[in-house]
């Protein structure tokens, strides 16, 4: 009998893609094949001690591009960072913007150039499908494993004034090219590397048990989880090691792909609390609420929650006892996590029991809360974040 999941009205959103070792030296050309004649380069501090944001400079200066540099960016890229840029671009009398990062400079850029289009402030485009008029053409270069901005529909800010994060949900904010080189992920340390892979963890399930997946989503989302979980640890301990990072990008591009369309759950709306209200890392947030969650929501997917855990390695059978593959689903994650070296709490964070209430109010308007498989209240979500604390 035909699955009537195949008969919904599904859209699917990726840009185009190049994938390979020495995708970013082709920076150059697919600018100029964007029409870009002066481009906002877009990256953080950090990354400007390495290698790969000069590379993709020369490459552009190569095709006769000029540049400006914007590197003022956050771990948690803030709204007055996406307006200084936005400035900056105007000033500059730029057409085009590079990213060069992890997901906090691939977001600003999104924000830079929906702000530079739109001529209004980023903070107005909070929600899905509020962005009137597309950007100017962006190109991202993902120097994590991880966040998947590269590919997806989402750009997350840090509303400094209401301490939140904010998702703005659009397909004006897919890139228009995504050169994903694995080469470029080797200077990651092993914490960065755990963050930044279990955050394309969290993706991929939190796709795969969304209540808009698809089959076309689903597919992806299981062999990310199916990636991460056979390359993540190697990642942190073989760092140079190209075949194993590439695993690492496919399985984080994959993730991309699910949770660009599927959308994401009750783990990501947390995360997103704790990052604005807080300022902690996003990966580490998700690493440490996504068992919690996932007990939660459990008992609305249990099928597909087994078919996670068996993607993860675990032995559950298709009708093996909930409260059975729940257990097993849950020491896999736990182990995983062990392995990579992410041990801590909430309370270990600095998160106190007088910041839940705010919290949960937060989390509970995150648009991530729509999808998730089991509808949530504000006490539900207090519960898990004591939980994970």
């Amino acid at each position: 009998m035909l699955d009537a999941s195949l008969l919904e009205l599904r859209k699917f959103v990726i840009p185009e893609f190049i994938f390979g070792e020495g995708a970013r030296n082709l920076a150059g050309r697919q600018a100029r094949n964007l029409g870009a004649q002066k481009v906002l380069v877009v990256t953080d501090n950090g990354l400007l001690q390495a290698s790969w944001t000069q590379d993709v400079i020369s490459r552009l200066k190569e095709a006769g591009l000029r540049c400006a540099l914007f590197s003022d960016v956050s771990s948690n890229p803030r709204e007055t960072e996406v307006m200084a840029g936005a400035e900056l671009y105007a000033r500059e009398g730029c057409d085009a913007l590079i990213a060069i990062g992890g997901g906090s400079p691939m977001d600003c850029a999104k924000g830079i150039g929906v702000v530079a289009s739109n001529k209004r402030h980023i903070l107005e485009f909070e929600g899905v499908d509020k962005v009137e008029h597309p950007g100017p053409p962006l190109i991202c270069t993902p120097t994590t494993a991880g966040s998947s901005a590269d590919v997806s529909q989402f750009a997350i800010i840090n509303d400094t004034t209401r301490k939140l994060k904010i998702a703005i949900v659009s397909k004006a904010m897919v890139p228009d090219t995504a050169l994903i080189d694995p080469v470029v992920t080797t200077t990651m340390d092993a914490e960065l590397t755990a963050y930044t892979g279990l955050d394309a963890l969290t993706h991929a399930i939190e796709a795969y048990g969304s209540n808009a997946h698809s089959p076309v989503t689903d597919l992806h989302a299981l062999e990310a989880i199916r990636l991460v979980a056979k390359h993540l640890h190697a990642a942190t301990t073989r760092p140079n090691d190209l075949k194993i990072r590439a695993g690492m990008m496919l399985g984080s591009m994959y993730a991309g792909f699910a949770f660009s369309n599927a959308i994401l759950g009750a783990t990501h709306a947390m995360s997103h609390s704790l990052g604005g209200l807080l300022d902690l890392p996003h990966g580490l947030c998700n690493a440490i609420l996504l068992e919690h969650v996932t007990a939660y929501n459990f008992r609305a997917a249990p099928a597909r929650y087994k078919a996670v855990a068996r993607a993860l390695g675990a032995d559950v059978a298709d009708n093996a006892p909930d409260d059975e593959a729940l257990a097993l689903l849950l020491d896999a994650l736990e182990a995983l996590k062990t392995k990579v070296g992410i041990t801590a709490n909430l309370s270990d964070l600095g998160v106190r029991p007088e910041d839940l209430d705010k919290l949960a109010a937060h989390a509970m308007q995150d648009a991530c809360m729509l999808t998730n498989p089991r509808q949530a209240d504000i006490e539900d979500i207090k519960t898990i974040f004591r939980s994970a604390s």
